[in-house]
């Protein structure tokens, strides 16, 4: 089983390619480009290196948000595009799950991932290991950290924070739950895909066509379309 995973959710682009119970590669990259121009030649090149073809895949695995509108479309376009093509199957794996796993493995407590939605707003929710298996605690949702923080400090054990965009957010937090608040090491910030692979390996496929992205709130132009339609 070779599986091909794709995260272009948020500035962090992830490809990753997993063979049964081995990483055959992984790229990474988390800097500020558009995504569309260079997920494909990230694809190819490293299934090139990895001696893979388009038609040794039986998987395909996709970080299906939230984040980046522009960018979880992106990536959700071309999973579903290559799991048609090759007609094979298709799993959409949520974003923060990604984060969650890819730093709190062995973190003894819960596991808080976010991503910056703006306006003090975030993107996130709750996840721990048990018994070596991520579960998740809170569902994902759309928060202000003002409300979040306080409401994570009824919980009795260290919160581990992750994403690169914690640091926007960390004063908040720290004087919510003070030392009871870890942050991750820079190192831990970027979503892994091998992760993503992992965790999307043994879930139920879904039809390509009917496959939707989790955006947890509509784009603002689209709100405002749909406001304007109501009063017409």
């Amino acid at each position: 089983m070779k599986i091909l995973s794709i995260d272009t959710s948020n500035y962090a682009l992830g490809i990753g390619l997993l063979d049964e119970n081995q990483v055959l590669g992984e790229y990474i990259s988390n800097i500020k480009k558009n995504h569309s121009v260079r997920v494909m030649p990230a694809i190819q090149t490293m299934m090139n290196e990895c001696g893979v073809k388009p038609a040794d895949l039986t998987k395909i695995v996709v970080a299906k948000g939230p984040g980046s509108y522009t960018g979880v479309r992106i990536g959700v376009t071309i999973a579903k595009t290559l799991a048609w093509t090759l007609n094979i199957p298709l799993t959409g794996v949520s974003s923060l799950e990604v984060l969650a796993a890819s730093a709190g493995r062995h973190f003894n407590g819960f596991i808080c991932p976010l991503f910056d939605a703006r306006r003090g707003q975030i993107y996130t929710g709750l996840y721990r290991f048990k018994d070596g298996r991520l579960v998740t605690e809170k569902d994902d949702q759309l928060v202000l950290t003002a409300d979040w923080a306080p409401a994570l400090s009824t919980l009795s054990e260290p919160i581990l924070f992750v994403g690169n965009d914690v640091s926007i957010h960390q004063s908040v937090i720290t004087d919510a739950l003070g030392d009871r608040a870890v942050f991750a090491e820079i190192t831990e910030h970027n979503p892994r895909p091998a992760e993503l692979a992992l965790l999307g390996r043994d879930r139920i496929e879904e039809d390509p066509h009917s496959f939707v992205p989790n955006y947890i709130r509509l784009a603002e132009a689209e709100a405002k379309w749909l406001d304007a339609q109501k009063t017409k």
